[in-house]
């Protein structure tokens, strides 16, 4: 929310990292809108469906993707959607997915904005605020198609234009290919802030939500899990699920956990014979708050 793909100090410094870190990698950073004003606001005002569909239509075009497994990293809701990428786009084929703080279980409450000078992240809230299963809100206020209220979850799943579908969540609408995309991932690692308040509940980084109670609840109780909807309980059950903590707020990654995350998920450890074409390459989500680096400096 209030990123765009290329600014120097947000995703460029992810990119740069990356690169630091893997020498020789190819880094491309998902852009959304012809401008950056366009693409700060495409993390709060459009269709996610739309968004989807464009992103994996524009990635089919870019030559270092093609004939090749990649790597995916997103960034609190980005993690969500390029989730959604490996779910939906068969042009893609993903290798790992790395999410940070990424509600992918949906959110309870609209999350809060990084900054109070943020115009356009008060603007979604105020829109928010006036009811996320109305028809307008649903289909343009990006963050109300990942909200879902514990105490109405049958509205959620009759009026949410987005994450029921890619949750698998409606029994008569479930795609066997969700489930069998995300089964064939090398590992998905799912990392949760310890003291995130901006996205409720921080459960959903690891699939956790809450009841109607406000009581938190796991994955491993969920029926998702259970019945395998998504094929989580698959690479759980095969050493391919990972969970990680790390302590601080929302996005605060720190640079040294962040190169060790990369190190250790994105170096080339497969089979070159497996994998044809350049060498393995990220794909990182325009979403990023308040990354704390080393150096002290805070991004937002």
């Amino acid at each position: 929310m209030g990123d765009t793909c290329c600014d120097n100090s947000t995703m460029g410094e992810i990119g740069r990292i990356i690169k630091d870190e893997l020498p020789g990698i190819y880094v491309h950073s998902v852009k959304l809108g012809d401008s950056e004003g366009a693409d700060r606001n495409a993390g709060f005002f459009g269709n996610l469906n739309t968004q989807v569909d464009r992103v994996c239509t524009e990635l089919a075009e870019v030559d270092e993707l093609k004939d090749t497994k990649v790597n995916l990293m997103g960034f609190s809701q980005g993690g969500l959607f390029l989730r959604a990428l490996v779910q939906r786009c068969p042009s893609i084929s993903a290798r790992k997915l790395v999410t940070f703080g990424s509600p992918h279980s949906g959110v309870a409450r609209i999350p809060e904005c990084p900054s109070d000078g943020d115009v356009l992240c008060r603007w979604m809230r105020q829109l928010a605020s006036r009811g996320v299963y109305s028809w307008y809100i649903r289909d343009h206020v990006i963050q109300a198609q990942y909200f879902k209220d514990p105490e109405r979850i049958d509205q959620y799943l009759q009026y949410n234009i987005f994450l029921p579908d890619i949750n698998n969540e409606v029994a008569d609408k479930r795609e066997s290919e969700y489930r069998d995309r995300i089964r064939q991932l090398e590992k998905m690692v799912l990392v949760r802030f310890s003291d995130d308040a901006m996205i409720y509940p921080s459960a959903s980084s690891w699939f956790g939500f809450v009841d109607a109670n406000g009581t938190e609840t796991s994955l491993y109780d969920s029926l998702m899990y259970i019945e395998d909807w998504l094929g989580l309980r698959t690479l759980d059950e095969s050493n391919r699920l990972e969970f990680v903590s790390l302590d601080g707020k929302h996005m605060a990654i720190g640079e040294q956990n962040l190169r060790d995350i990369v190190s250790k998920h994105f170096a080339d450890d497969g089979d070159e014979d497996d994998v044809p074409g350049p060498a393995r390459v990220p794909i990182i989500e325009p979403d990023i708050h308040q990354h704390v680096f080393k150096n002290g400096h805070r991004y937002t």
